[in-house]
C-alpha cells in the first residue's frame, strides 16, 4: 500500500507517508488515513520524501485534508519534497496554504 500514517507519542500529530505516485488511484486510502483517526490529533504532516509523481487530484486530496482539518486554522506540514513536486506546488500556490519544508 502506498500510504502510511504514524502517530506522535501523544497521539496529537499524524504523519501521513505516500510512496510512489499521489494521484487519483490514492484518493481512499488518503481519506481513510485521516478521517478514520480520534479528535486528539490536531496536526499533521505529509511526508512526501518517497513521492514521484503529483496530480492535480492530489493537491484536490490536500485540499480536502485541510478542510477536514479546520481550513485556515488547519497545522499540517508538507515536507522532504523532491525539485519535481516541489515545483508543482509552488506553482499551484500551496505555500500560501500550507507549511511547506
Amino acid at each position: 500500500m502506498p500510504i502510511h500514517t504514524l502517530r506522535s507519542d501523544d497521539g496529537q500529530t499524524l504523519t501521513i507517508k505516500i510512496e510512489g505516485r499521489f494521484d487519483f488511484s490514492t484518493h481512499q486510502a488518503f481519506r481513510d488515513a485521516y478521517e478514520h483517526g480520534d479528535e486528539k490529533v490536531n496536526s499533521f504532516i505529509v511526508d512526501l520524501s518517497d513521492t514521484t509523481y503529483l496530480d492535480s487530484s492530489a493537491l484536490g486530496m490536500l485540499l480536502l485534508l485541510r478542510d477536514y482539518a479546520g481550513g485556515d486554522r488547519a497545522r499540517i506540514r508538507i515536507e522532504n519534497c523532491n525539485s519535481d513536486v516541489r515545483r508543482i506546488l509552488s506553482i499551484s500556490n500551496f505555500e500560501q496554504l500550507f507549511a511547506i519544508r
